[in-house]
């Protein structure tokens, strides 16, 4: 039986850094105080895009050129490139195009873009993965996810312009016959905040046609700890489904929106501080590709290892969970 496994990551952000206290001057400055709210989201400093030839699109064809060097491919030994953003450098032609010429890819590669907002990652990696499993053409796969996040990040609203960071993040997916990879995944959808977090705020037909205000994502406050009680239960479901213990998993890659729902999450499953990969701190919020870059720091420094049983779970803004099960 084939299986689906994550055989390269590669990982791009931009040079330029800023701490906590860049964004602290600046709210105060507005007469609003975000000292306790960065310490809640687990903000220590983030990667911010201030050079105008970088973007979302160059970041992810950076990560995608590392993945590859990791893994000793070269473009040509790809069949398959999924981009998953939701900042699109271009609508038309789609990002993945664009790697597909980078990287010097096949003619015979299927290419698309894809956006599941926030959880866009976790779930391009998953229907590729099933793809995969069920096309025997399809041996490997690019899967890119890259939010430029700053570029539509509202200086009035800390949630987003004190939060997020730009970074890309690039997974090599390859099929093998050993025992080890993808496993299962599973959802929630609920659209009960679908008008909470918007982007073109009024829409793009009323934006265009109408000149709405829609140049920075709109956040409106509504009760995020909602999303808890399914996450719980979505994550107890995937592990016991799948005859493990929330202690057999050795890695959780989860969001990092959030350091106090990582902690949440942590403490309602009973869990290690070392099962815990947590990258907030340094990379801030990076949208789609976040529980990868958990996953590949947590690679590098060695607390992950081949064979280790890895969960996913990540949410998308209205809003959907996903989880995904991982033998790495």
């Amino acid at each position: 039986m084939s299986h689906i496994r994550i055989k390269a990551l590669g990982v791009h952000h931009p040079s330029h850094s800023l701490d906590n206290e860049y964004y602290v001057r600046h709210f105060d400055e507005r007469g609003k105080d975000i000292r306790r709210f960065m310490e809640h989201m687990g903000r220590k400093q983030r990667y911010i895009i201030d050079d105008p030839n970088e973007n979302g699109l160059t970041m992810g064809i950076a990560a995608a050129q590392k993945a590859l060097e990791q893994a000793g491919m070269t473009g040509r030994d790809v069949d398959m490139i999924v981009f998953s953003t939701q900042v699109p450098e271009s609508l038309f032609p789609m990002n993945a195009l664009f790697v597909h010429q980078a990287i010097g890819a096949r003619h015979d590669v299927a290419v698309m873009d894809s956006n599941a907002n926030c959880a866009g990652m976790t779930v391009a990696v998953d229907q590729a993965s099933r793809s995969m499993m069920s096309n025997p053409d399809v041996r490997t796969a690019l899967i890119i996810g890259s939010d430029y996040n700053s570029l539509i990040s509202d200086p009035a609203d800390e949630i987003t312009y004190a939060n997020y960071g730009d970074a890309a993040c690039a997974a090599i997916l390859e099929r093998t016959e050993e025992d080890t990879g993808f496993i299962d995944s599973l959802y929630y959808t609920d659209p009960i905040n679908i008008d909470k977090i918007l982007y073109p705020a009024r829409g793009l037909a009323a934006t265009l046609q109408r000149n709405a205000p829609g140049k920075f994502i709109q956040w409106l406050p509504f009760d995020a700890n909602m999303a808890l009680p399914p996450t719980f239960e979505l994550l107890e479901r995937i592990i016991k489904k799948n005859g493990l213990t929330p202690q057999d998993v050795r890695a959780y890659c989860l969001s990092q929106f959030s350091l106090a729902n990582v902690l949440k999450i942590q403490d309602h499953l009973e869990l290690e501080n070392d099962q815990m990969i947590y990258v907030g701190d340094r990379y801030g919020y990076t949208g789609t590709s976040s529980p990868f870059i958990a996953l590949y720091e947590g690679i590098e420094s060695g607390r992950i290892r081949r064979g280790d049983y890895v969960l996913f779970w990540t949410i998308g803004a209205g809003y959907q969970l996903v989880a995904m099960l991982f033998k790495y």
